[in-house]
């Protein structure tokens, strides 16, 4: 029987078939790798830090922001508007997107932020690609902000401050003035809020031993109750508070790595306790000797958290006096969209509906006249600035202001952890 063959080589041709099609699987996965506006490390992994531009750091110079945004399924668009009113090329961002989004989802983040070239240029945009089940009520929500450090550490561990937001918050000062505002403040501070009992708390007991299921399950899963329950701890005292915090690198580094064995121990205890992310850092913090004495009683965080935990209600325009009254740096929770927002980028931070908070590190405003640039370029800072100086407005001076007040007057004490009762 004769056997066809491919004049040129003398291959079979169904060889010849194999070896194509091989190559256009390959060519697909090459192109989807190198295709424009996204990276494979943009999604999938995260990439080392490789600055282009250097930061100053020392005394005088401003502080560098780890910001860490969690979000859930549909909250892409809230996510990368949070980023874009809180963007400084300084500080560090990481963005995550829970189990309950889909690839593609996380895919379009990934690639809605590589398409912004300042955050290219700078290198300091993150997009985890694979997610997990978080439930907010289980020690899977307190594995994830561990985890958030672990890597923003693993990036450019030369940063500061670690700051938790979810996609629902949003800043009430612009970044300029949060970051002169922490220019002047030892690097050891703290900002955790306690509180005494709530109506959550009021609601379980310590003692009830629950199982996260979404630690061991691929999906978001509820929590499993135990019949039984446990004797009350007396190897450490219990100290509860609000879930959002702005937490020292040098701190977060002791939590992830533990060269003493109390995160570890605490963090055991609390796999088993529901809503552990009120209560891990607030504990480690008051029973660590090392770091019981930089607490402040102070999250800058606005929320309606802090009336009554079980309030479901978002903020809205009735709230925007109040809000910036307490001269909080951030507030939560907003809808999508809101009109308040609107109010906020308008009269607060300046920005345009899709631009970027502009500031001293953005020369944009700084070009001769005689040049021309578009809109985008604009929006997004083409232009780079003086990364190492800030300009503060007034709400800025004032937050200042405020954190001195607190460094003046030594409230970060050990009686500030002492001042709380246990559970």
């Amino acid at each position: 029987m004769r056997t066809s063959k491919f004049p040129c080589r003398g291959l079979d041709y169904r060889l010849f078939l194999l070896i194509f099609a091989v190559c256009l699987v390959l060519y697909g996965t090459v192109s989807r790798l190198n295709a424009p506006n996204v990276s494979y490390a943009t999604i999938s992994k995260l990439r080392h830090f490789n600055p282009k531009h250097v930061i100053s750091k020392g005394k005088g110079y401003p502080p560098v922001l780890a910001y860490w945004i969690l979000g859930s399924k549909g909250e892409s668009k809230k996510m990368l508007r949070l980023l874009k009113a809180l963007y400084h090329p300084r500080n560090q961002y990481l963005l995550q997107l829970d189990d309950r989004s889909s690839e593609s989802e996380r895919m379009d983040l990934a690639i809605s932020v590589k398409s912004i070239k300042v955050f290219e240029e700078y290198g300091n945009v993150n997009v985890i690609g694979k997610s997990y089940a978080i439930n907010r009520m289980g020690s899977s929500a307190l594995s994830a902000p561990l985890h958030a450090a672990a890597l923003l550490l693993k990036l450019n561990p030369d940063w500061d401050w670690f700051i938790t937001l979810s996609a629902s918050d949003y800043p009430l000062m612009t970044q300029d003035d949060i970051l002169h505002a922490f220019t002047f403040l030892p690097r050891y501070v703290n900002f955790i809020h306690y509180t005494n009992k709530t109506v959550r708390n009021e609601q379980r007991d310590i003692n009830q031993i629950v199982v996260d299921q979404s630690l061991h399950y691929e999906k978001n899963s509820p929590l499993f109750f135990a019949v039984e329950s446990r004797d009350t701890p007396d190897a450490f005292k219990l100290f509860r508070g609000s879930p959002w915090m702005i937490l020292t690198r040098s701190f977060m580094e002791y939590c992830v790595r533990g060269w003493d064995n109390l995160p570890r121990k605490l963090l055991m205890f609390f796999s088993n306790v529901a809503y552990p992310l009120e209560s891990y850092f607030h504990t480690v913090l008051c029973n660590s000797h090392e770091f019981q004495n930089t607490t402040v009683d102070n999250n800058l965080m606005y929320s309606l958290w802090d009336t009554d935990p079980s309030e479901s209600q978002l903020l809205d325009m009735s709230h925007y006096d109040t809000m910036l009254e307490t001269g909080a740096a951030f507030a939560h929770p907003f809808g999508e969209d809101d009109v308040v927002l609107e109010k906020i980028d308008d009269l607060i931070l300046n920005r345009s509906s899709s631009g970027l908070v502009q500031g001293e590190w953005c020369s944009n405003s700084e070009i001769n006249k005689t040049t021309k640039v578009s809109e985008a370029e604009e929006e997004f800072c083409s232009q780079s600035g003086n990364i190492d100086a800030v300009k503060p407005g007034p709400f800025g001076i004032k937050l200042k202001t405020l954190l001195a007040d607190i460094e003046n007057t030594r409230k970060f004490r050990t009686s500030q952890c002492k001042s709380f009762e246990s559970w």
